[in-house]
């Protein structure tokens, strides 16, 4: 059986961190690497340098902020980028959404990658838009897979579900990615039936951070940090699960992002 290992990453520019992307590519060999925050329109994306190391790269994007892509050691199946549910709620917000969400299939596995809006304040629409992309993800979950299916859904989920996923919870708990509608709202994807997969290998374990923020003097070493990067499977994908972890080396590299790599490895 073959061992498939994917991680994701928020690169804050994938041109920044592209050289950093490379390094670990070739460290770590991953099956698939999930990226968010490429922050770069289609024509600009960096794809030949990532295509000269050996790997095959897919994107959907725009200029500034957003973006997603996929990397992987075999070529995607089945690739769709954004939401398929505007004719049917009217939102009109899929030209927004494109960005943010892209699926494809690898040795049999359905990955969901995406960056969740951040939400900016729980007081503005921007939340309730963060609210609503939640709840159109389940129901897209809904619509084209069941729980029975191998499906991996990751990414920068810009929710931390539980009290030892952040530093300081009494603190933060109005923050737009530690309020409890927020937490709600994730909850009812992993309701449709996924595991959270780093948890499974960790439970309970506190200090176990993704992000660290750029404005906090040595939040790494101090422990100011955030669970917000997450790697979720479907119950089947899950028991085959080996092991979980955070690079949290990676953080510590020269230019780096604000976010680190996640892994998981499965045995299929």
């Amino acid at each position: 059986m073959p061992n498939f290992k994917i991680a994701t990453f928020n690169a804050n520019s994938i041109r920044s961190r592209l050289e950093q992307i490379l390094d670990w590519l070739a460290r770590e060999q991953p099956d698939v690497l999930c990226v968010q925050e490429t922050k770069v329109q289609d024509k600009d994306f960096p794809a030949q340098p990532i295509e000269d190391a050996g790997y095959h790269v897919i994107f959907r994007g725009q200029k500034a902020y957003s973006g997603v892509a996929i990397i992987s050691k075999i070529a995607p199946e089945h690739v769709v980028g954004g939401f398929d549910d505007v004719a049917k709620d009217g939102g009109g917000e899929e030209d927004t959404d494109a960005p943010r969400l892209l699926r494809a299939a690898y040795h049999g596995v359905t990955v969901v990658n995406s960056y969740v809006p951040q939400g900016r304040d729980i007081a503005s629409e921007h939340f309730q838009y963060k609210l609503r992309w939640l709840a159109r993800l389940r129901a897209l979950f809904e619509r084209h897979y069941t729980p029975d299916d191998l499906l991996v859904w990751v990414g920068d989920l810009n929710v931390a579900p539980e009290d030892i996923d952040v530093h300081d919870p009494k603190g933060l708990r109005e923050h737009v990615d530690f309020h409890p509608d927020a937490q709600a709202a994730l909850e009812n994807v992993r309701q449709w039936g996924l595991v959270d997969v780093f948890r499974q290998h960790h439970p309970g374990e506190p200090q176990q951070f993704s992000y660290f923020d750029y404005r906090a003097n040595n939040p790494i070493e101090r422990g100011i940090g955030w669970r917000i990067d997450h790697i979720w499977a479907t119950a089947p994908l899950a028991a085959k699960s080996t092991c979980a972890w955070i690079d949290v080396e990676a953080r510590k590299a020269e230019r780096p992002s604000d976010h680190t790599f996640v892994v998981a490895e499965f045995v299929l």
